[in-house]
């Protein structure tokens, strides 16, 4: 593993483990329609892409507002990539790779589509999952080549909502995973900002991006279970602006020393006098915000460095997919899905919750065309079409039979 420090990479090497999800919710979801064949190469052509492939797009880890590093990996912003600079990035800045976020740049640096996959990896959704065994199948999943690992932010369990997530609060999980995998991406999908001072997540995130060497990418959220809004005390009505204060006031305290901040609402400032400490490795953090977080389109693709959204039918996806890329060029949207493998590779798909059982040769081409489409990265929950689910199985043959094709 290489850790970052004061702009210094120290390659870290230990033993490896013996090789061998969903965000939370902030929108109401259309119903997935399946078919074997879909739409979304139409999309091709309103946002720049060539219909029925992708042109090659030349992302970076350029990261939003004046003051980030840039992230171009050998090109200072303003250097002719063939495109634009994503809005907000400062022109002039110096490139320094050791200073790029690794988790953002694994999840959309490269031209291709990535994929993901989120905790619990065992399926243990009502009670506390096997640490060592959800931990042993985390360093399972980065060797099969899933390139991101997602964490939930789930601070109750409520019947209603029928899981908890990995169970384990957001930051201190992450930070275990972070010590048993080397180079995977470590998200949050997603951080319900409202329910948590901003001060409070700014610090736990930095200190997670330090300890993992820069791979955390914070999905951020405003939540729809209202009775943790309650346990909390906090207004659900006021949750938009919560979110949008916390975003400005997280960025002002990693980006600047001794900021003057306002926290928002009742939740205090900074008025230069204190500074929070660690600053994440690469001076910032990548902030996708998920659903529609209570914003615009426009909002959304001005202020944050990426869009996570959910399940959509291939239709409704043409459309989301035209409006962010008029919103937010060529910042990265991700999507998450479930996909069940399964037993025949030539099965057709039938709907599932949150999306598809189906055989492999359907499930790779139907990430092909999310890719060709603008897709950039998928979170999927990853499971067997059967009743007894053996989850590093069912890793394994995701990697074999789906992974290693794209």
């Amino acid at each position: 593993m290489v850790l970052v420090e004061d702009g210094v990479r120290v390659d870290v090497r230990r033993g490896r483990h013996d090789r061998g999800g969903r965000p939370a919710e902030d929108d109401a979801r259309p119903d997935a329609r399946v078919g074997r064949d879909g739409p979304l190469e139409r999309v091709a052509s309103t946002v720049g892409h060539v219909r029925g492939r992708r042109t090659p797009r030349a992302k970076s880890c350029v990261l939003v507002s004046p003051h980030e590093s840039a992230c171009r990996r050998g090109r200072t912003p303003g250097a002719t990539t063939g495109r634009p600079l994503l809005a907000g990035a400062r022109r002039g800045a110096v490139t320094d790779a050791d200073h790029c976020n690794a988790g953002f740049e694994r999840l959309f640096a490269g031209d291709g589509l990535t994929v993901g996959t989120g905790f619990p990896l065992t399926d243990n959704r009502q009670s506390r999952p096997p640490v060592g065994r959800e931990v042993a199948l985390a360093a399972h999943a980065e060797a099969v080549g899933f390139d991101g690992l997602w964490a939930r932010d789930v601070p109750f369990r409520w019947p209603r909502f029928r899981d908890t997530g990995q169970t384990y609060d957001t930051f201190p999980w992450l930070s275990h995973v972070a010590a048993h995998t080397e180079d995977v991406a470590l998200g949050t999908a997603s951080v319900v900002l409202p329910l948590r001072h901003p001060a409070h997540v700014a610090k736990a995130a930095a200190t997670v991006d330090r300890l993992s060497g820069g791979r955390l990418v914070l999905g951020v959220a405003t939540g729809d279970r209202d009775p943790e809004y309650d346990a909390f005390g906090a207004d659900a009505d006021e949750r938009g602006a919560r979110f949008r204060e916390s975003v400005a006031a997280m960025r002002a305290l990693w980006r600047g020393e001794f900021p003057a901040v306002d926290f928002g609402g009742d939740r205090g400032g900074l008025e230069g006098d204190l500074d929070l400490v660690p600053k994440p490795a690469s001076g910032t953090l990548p902030l996708l915000p998920t659903g529609h977080s209570r914003q615009t389109v426009e909002w959304l693709g001005a202020n944050g460095d990426g869009w996570l959204f959910y399940h959509l039918p291939e239709d409704t996806l043409e459309s989301y997919l035209a409006d962010w890329r008029a919103a937010a060029g060529e910042k990265p949207f991700a999507m998450a899905l479930r996909l069940e493998l399964a037993d025949d590779p030539t099965a057709d798909p039938e709907h599932v919750h949150q999306g598809y059982r189906a055989g492999n040769e359907w499930v790779v081409d139907f990430l092909r065309r999310l890719e060709t489409a603008g897709v950039d990265h998928v979170l999927v929950g990853v499971d067997e079409a059967r009743e007894e689910s053996d989850p590093e199985r069912a890793l394994t043959r995701f990697g074999e039979t789906v992974l290693d094709r794209l």
